[in-house]
């Protein structure tokens, strides 16, 4: 799965892009009581490790990025 596949799975749960620095760009979405921040690299294929880390501090449930 690359970056941009995973910020847009991102984007369609209410992130945001607010900045892209080199090949990582940062979603954002922001709730009543916190903002949750994720950098995604913006590679062609994220590693296993990387992919689940995101998914961790989504916290979106993991079937979200599956198929």
């Amino acid at each position: 799965m690359s970056g941009r596949e995973v910020c847009a799975i991102l984007a369609a749960h209410g992130f945001e892009q607010v900045r892209q620095r080199g090949s990582h760009i940062v979603m954002q979405m922001r709730l009543p009581d916190t903002t949750i921040t994720v950098p995604v690299p913006d590679h062609a294929e994220l590693r296993r490790g990387t992919l689940m880390a995101i998914i961790r501090q989504s916290r979106l449930p993991r079937t979200e990025f599956e198929g």
